[in-house]
């Protein structure tokens, strides 16, 4: 990571190519480099004024005198003050471990995308509040939700809700097991204005709630977005998604209206779908679809569409 000029001149080159694109799109947040260069395995997203930094680890890791280095130019090359610029070590650990220490104090600011505004951290969380590879599929929630009804599973900060609302959805239950995301799911509704009663949110432990053979609610659509694996120490057992897909879909699709439309993603590397699923329901893969021209280098997940 020595020859900071070639990463830099290759941001310059992607921000050009993107240029008219990003116009056309009226987009602000959008993933500028992609670990284009070997010798710089990084992702750099830009959130209006701001960077968000991953660096991701190699056989042989990166120094501290390295990063430090990497810091320094981005901040001078983009003119930027050191909260604009949020720097992340990505390790091969699960969990909490993956990143560095984070800065708890850091402010939070709003990015628009396709007309709707969404409240992001670039230092505060693990993530930045707005995953920019879902921006396809947010519009396909909107173009469809008009007069029906939404459940989002592993909601995070509730994007999905907020298109939805946008696009006219009867009502939406957001589900997710941290109240730090259920929070910030409602906060994004109400700077849309799209903050009502139809709009519920349940914090919960979402596997747990889809087990619950009480639950006698169905929707219109659904977006499942899991983890890829989760060892919360608020889960009864750990979740892996190719391991317990199969439990997992087939819960789900207990909450599916007649004629509804599941959503499912992740973001697994080498994920496979599970045969026994297909005589459940029809799985058709709609991953080209949902994956934006910014992420093109790296297929950042798989998303299926799932219909009885």
């Amino acid at each position: 990571m020595d020859d900071l000029d070639a990463l830099l001149n290759r941001c310059d080159k992607n921000q050009k190519r993107l240029k008219k694109w990003l116009k056309d799109q009226e987009l602000v947040a959008y993933r500028l480099y992609d670990r284009d260069m070997p010798e710089f395995p990084l992702a750099i997203d830009r959130y209006a004024d701001g960077l968000h930094v991953q660096v991701f680890e190699r056989k042989r890791p990166v120094t501290d005198e390295q990063l430090d280095k990497l810091r320094d130019a981005l901040l001078q090359h983009f003119q930027l003050e050191p909260l604009q610029l949020g720097f992340k070590t990505r390790k091969r650990q699960r969990g909490l471990d993956q990143y560095e220490k984070l800065a708890l104090d850091a402010p939070s600011f709003e990015v628009s995308e396709y007309g709707l505004s969404f409240e992001v951290n670039l230092h505060r969380y693990l993530d930045t509040g707005l995953f920019l590879d879902h921006r396809q599929t947010r519009k396909m929630v909107r173009e469809q939700s008009q007069g029906k009804s939404l459940l989002n599973l592993f909601a995070y900060t509730g994007s999905f809700t907020t298109y939805a609302a946008a696009g006219g959805a009867s009502r939406s239950l957001t589900v997710d097991m941290s109240k730090t995301y259920q929070a910030w799911s409602q906060r994004n509704l109400e700077i849309n204005g799209l903050a009502s009663a139809q709009h519920q949110m349940l914090q919960t432990d979402v596997l747990a709630f889809l087990a619950d053979r009480q639950q006698k609610l169905t929707f219109d659509l659904i977006v499942l977005d899991p983890p890829s694996f989760s060892n919360s120490k608020r889960m009864h057992n750990t979740f892996d998604v190719q391991r317990d897909q199969v439990d997992l879909l087939r819960n789900t699709l207990r909450f599916l209206a007649p004629g509804g439309q599941l959503i499912f993603s992740n973001n697994r590397q080498g994920f496979s779908l599970d045969e026994q699923l297909l005589n459940e329901a029809n799985f058709e893969e709609i991953t080209e679809q949902t994956v934006p021209m910014d992420f093109a280098r790296y297929r950042p997940h798989r998303c299926w569409k799932v219909t009885r």
